[in-house]
């Protein structure tokens, strides 16, 4: 598997971010404990973490940001990360949103 990163310019300060296009397999989206996972996940890392999905940016680590996204399974975001861990980060969240469910 080959990670493709790409760069963006993010108006919020000039910064300079990785990003992901995500395509959400999971069978509920991005909703409920499965949106507390990825909140999770993106919390174990140092880097600023952002999702935009319909023109709108929320913090990564904002379950009530995730939350009122309303994403459903098969739809695509962009997963932009900045900081010392970005690679790392990108790379855990595409793979938390690659499974289509959880056993608990």
């Amino acid at each position: 598997f080959i990670a493709s990163y790409h760069t963006q310019n993010i108006t919020t300060g000039g910064k300079t971010m990785l990003y992901k296009e995500i395509t959400i397999k999971n069978e509920l989206g991005l909703k409920s404990s499965v949106a507390a996972r990825f909140v999770q996940t993106a919390g174990q890392f140092k880097s600023q973490i952002l999702i935009e999905s319909e023109n709108k940016k929320i913090n990564a680590k904002s379950i009530m940001g995730v939350l009122l996204l309303g994403i459903k399974q098969g739809e695509s975001i962009y997963v932009l990360a900045n900081g010392v861990d970005e690679k790392e980060a990108l790379d855990a969240l595409e793979e938390l949103a690659s499974k289509e469910s959880f056993e608990d």
